[in-house]
């Protein structure tokens, strides 16, 4: 079906009195004749059908190698030119993530081995299905805060104790143990019981990520801008540092949840703090001493430094020496790691019954794991050249949580801070990724057991030292406000709310708050008057310019919005202010005037012109056109097509023409659709305001002559 027909005329216009010299002006507006859209629903129906059900060898081939990227750039891999970079960042990383998942281990309510397969298992399964180069993928801080509330919450409602039983030295799920439930006999101990919960919300988790890939919804991402993220980030951080200081000061304290669990938390450690363990606190404030000096120095230096120098694995093997050669636990009551199997325990699959008990949980879980993954592939993917796929992506960070979740595994997501790291040290695929997981391998079953005497508060020290670059961003607020307040309100809106009520309401409460702003920021446009700049055809702000020109009887105003159902009212308003004049009012008052004069039964039109106020003349608004340029309106709805008839039809009433400029095409049809214009009068669309203000001023002086 052919569409409308769209055509701007030619106008000739004579200009200047007589007895002047006769001067033609011809005002030429541009014609531009619209693309003919030809739609057949029901071919392209049918033609993608015959695209998505095809099956070609070169289609399968296609599939296989997108869904596995591996199988793309492993055999083009550079063994003389990648492989050294690759060998240094995954052992690199490798060194700094062991004690990592060991501490992380510990936010989640989980036993230490949990997070070293946690590790293994990730950084091998994005290296098949991943397309970023850089990112490292394992355990995250905020993930397993909100990971750990709802195990503890679980395994409160199971009746269990909250605080973690001593780590069964019996490799094995199924028999670490008997718990009691009220008196009633339970398959297993605490320990287990909180892992089978993390791997089912794991399981959970990744199927949303997996089903959000598959529908490509991708798009969910822009929701969460970068101070959105940024302030969730900040919030959650004083919660992971909240949750870690009765660790540093040797507390035996139950994990707070639910909403307000900071507030409660602090005041359940101020009630308490006359039983700190000396011991523990020293030893917190030692580590202290030398784990942020040491990686400050490490960014001050990075540039000289060939590798990071790896501080936390420092303080953990002399924490862990001092602890077991002082007996720290006999002597003083320290709480250490305690026993750490070696070898890996047999599989085992989720909870089923406990879906619908954790199923909503794992929704804000699933939403931060891969809207933090993408935005990090897609950053350092832009930084090296290459591109990345968001729905692959997706893919991957679900895989890394559905297939480890068998395995004894819990949520993952990537790291921006051992990203960084792997990137600084030379990383140019995820082969690095593989010697990263060799490196946790050889841990697991070698040197695990070793940690036995580690403190547990060194693991929190680390902890809280990993959160320096989200606290940071208190910081760099003065530079937030300066470039935009309306970003720093979003971000001191979902800091708050993360960290006092909760970070899954948190996370909500700042999406509903940047929806709102961009709402808040369409509902209240600017709306400048503009004027013209001298020997030119442009048009720009009186506000903001100065020197600039208005054309006598034409009023030029730019809408800075679109024009829909929630700010038509306050266009109608503003261009009644900006212009001075309401023609509503105009009208309301010129009618109660006739009829006045009616009632007075004045007969001599001498004495009726007298009654009649000097705006009701011939030109009673003062000016006889309105130019709007409609440059920055992207959409119109029904409303605000309605606003603009109404706008046109009451200024039109009295004797004021409203005329569009620079109106986008599909704002065109829109318009040409809605019938805002009678038939043949389409050519009162322009496409910039001079011709427009040209065509005012011309139709104008050929009235009056």
């Amino acid at each position: 079906m052919a569409a409308m027909t769209e055509t701007n005329h030619i106008h000739a216009v004579m200009e200047g009195p007589e007895g002047d010299d006769a001067k033609c002006s011809f005002h030429h507006t541009m014609f531009l004749e619209p693309q003919e859209k030809k739609k057949n629903m029901k071919a392209l129906l049918v033609k993608q059908a015959k695209e998505t059900c095809s099956c070609t060898p070169a289609k399968i081939k296609d599939y296989v190698l997108g869904f596995f990227p591996i199988l793309q750039w492993l055999p083009k891999y550079k063994l003389r030119e990648y492989l050294l970079g690759d060998l240094m960042s995954g052992v690199i990383v490798g060194v700094l993530l062991v004690p990592q998942s060991i501490a992380y281990s510990l936010l989640a309510g989980l036993e230490p081995i949990y997070g070293l397969y946690t590790s293994f298992f990730s950084c091998i399964i994005y290296c098949i299905f991943g397309t970023s180069r850089h990112i490292s993928v394992s355990i995250f801080g905020v993930v397993c805060l909100m990971l750990g509330q709802v195990v503890d919450r679980e395994v409160e409602r199971a009746g269990y104790q909250l605080e973690p039983a001593v780590p069964s030295a019996v490799p094995g799920l199924g028999g670490l143990g008997n718990g009691t439930r009220n008196g009633t006999e339970l398959p297993c101990d605490r320990g287990c019981y909180a892992m089978a919960v993390a791997a089912t919300i794991t399981f959970i988790s990744g199927v949303y990520q997996v089903a959000m890939g598959f529908f490509q919804v991708g798009f969910v991402s822009v929701y969460l801008s970068d101070s959105l993220l940024s302030g969730f980030v900040t919030g959650a951080s004083i919660t992971v540092l909240t949750s870690q200081v009765k660790y540093l000061l040797g507390l035996e304290l139950p994990r707070s949840g639910g909403v307000g669990s900071i507030i409660t938390t602090w005041i359940n450690i101020f009630r308490s703090i006359h039983r700190t363990n000396v011991c523990d606190l020293i030893t917190s404030f030692l580590c202290f001493l030398v784990l942020i000096p040491g990686k400050e120095l490490n960014e001050r230096f990075k540039s000289k430094l060939k590798a990071p120098v790896p501080v936390e694995l420092f303080v953990v093997v002399a924490a862990t020496l001092a602890s077991h050669f002082g007996k720290l636990r006999e002597n003083y009551g320290s709480s250490i790691s305690g026993h750490i199997p070696t070898g890996f325990l047999p599989p085992r699959p989720p909870v089923w019954t406990l879906i619908p008990s954790v199923a909503l949980d794992a929704i804000p879980i699933a939403i931060i794991g891969f809207a933090i993954t993408v935005s990090l592939s897609e950053m350092f993917a832009k930084k090296h050249g290459y591109s990345v796929r968001a729905n692959q992506e997706m893919y991957a960070i679900g895989f890394c949580n559905i297939i480890p979740s068998f395995f004894h595994c819990f949520t993952t997501s990537a790291a921006l801070a051992k990203t960084l790291v792997k990137e600084s040290t030379g990383c140019r695929t995820q082969v690095s990724g593989m010697v990263t997981s060799l490196v946790i391998l050889l841990v697991l079953l070698v040197i695990a057991p070793l940690f036995y005497s580690l403190q547990k508060c060194v693991l929190a020290v680390i902890t809280i030292a990993s959160l320096r670059g989200a606290l940071r961003k208190f910081r760099d607020l003065p530079k937030m406000w300066h470039l935009s307040r309306v970003d720093t309100v979003i971000w001191g809106v979902t800091m708050a709310a993360t960290a006092l009520i909760s970070t899954e309401i948190g996370l909500l409460v700042g999406v509903c708050f940047s929806m709102l702003c961009v709402i808040f920021r369409t509902q209240r446009p600017e709306a400048p008057l503009l004027g013209w700049v001298a020997e030119s055809e442009t048009y720009e702000s009186l506000s903001a310019y100065k020197n600039l020109q208005t054309k006598p009887g034409v009023v030029v105003l730019r809408f800075e919005a679109p024009i829909y159902y929630i700010n038509k009212e306050c266009f109608k308003s503003t261009l009644y202010k900006q212009t001075g004049v309401n023609p509503v009012w105009v009208k309301a008052a010129k009618k109660k005037a006739e009829k006045r004069m009616l009632k007075e039964k004045e007969v001599e039109s001498g004495a009726k012109q007298s009654s009649i106020p000097r705006d009701f003349g011939s030109d009673p608004a003062g000016f006889h056109t309105i130019v709007i340029d409609c440059c920055a309106v992207q959409f119109l709805d029904t409303a605000g097509i309605r606003a603009l008839k109404e706008v046109c039809k009451d200024y039109g009433d009295i004797g004021v023409q409203v005329l569009l400029a620079q109106c986008s095409p599909s704002v065109r049809s829109s318009l040409l659709r809605g019938e805002l214009f009678k038939q043949g009068e389409d050519h009162l669309l322009f496409h910039s305001v001079h011709q427009a203000v040209d065509f005012a001023l011309g139709t104008h002086g050929a009235s009056k002559n």
